[in-house]
C-alpha cells in the first residue's frame, strides 16, 4: 500500500523559513516525480516546485524561486521541501504527490498518490 507522509509544518513569522518532509512507504520515491503542493482557505490547489525520477530536474513556481528548494534524500525515501523567507500569504495546506510516469510537472492531474498534507501558518 502506497502512502506518502507529510511533516514539518507549523507556525512561522514572516520571513522564517520551515523545511518540509514526504516520506513514502510503499513506493520507491527516486524513480518517480515528486511535487510540493499549496492550498490556501477558498483557494485551489497549486504546483510549486516539482523534482523528476533520478532528480535530473526541478521546477518551481515563479511565485517561490529563489526561496524554496526541492531535493530528495533517497537512502530514506523522502522528498524535502526547504522554504524560505516566507510570506502570510503562503499560509496553507501543504502536500506531496507522486507521478508514477517520472516526469512531473506542477499541474494537479498528473499526480496518482498523494499525502494528507501538513498545515504550514505564517503570521506576525
Amino acid at each position: 500500500q502506497v502512502q506518502l507522509v507529510e511533516s514539518g509544518g507549523g507556525l512561522v513569522q514572516p520571513g522564517g523559513s520551515l523545511k518540509l518532509s514526504c516520506s513514502g512507504s510503499g513506493i520507491n520515491l527516486n524513480d518517480r516525480a515528486t511535487a510540493w503542493f499549496r492550498q490556501a482557505p477558498g483557494k485551489e490547489r497549486e504546483g510549486i516546485a516539482c523534482i523528476r525520477r533520478f532528480a535530473r530536474w526541478q521546477r518551481y513556481a515563479d511565485s517561490v524561486k529563489g526561496r524554496f528548494t526541492v531535493s530528495r534524500d533517497n537512502a530514506a525515501n523522502t522528498v524535502y521541501l526547504q522554504m524560505t523567507n516566507l510570506k502570510p500569504e503562503e499560509t496553507g495546506v501543504y502536500y506531496c504527490a507522486v507521478d508514477n510516469s517520472g516526469l512531473g510537472t506542477l499541474l494537479v492531474d498528473p499526480y496518482d498518490h498523494w499525502g494528507q498534507g501538513t498545515q504550514v501558518t505564517v503570521i506576525s
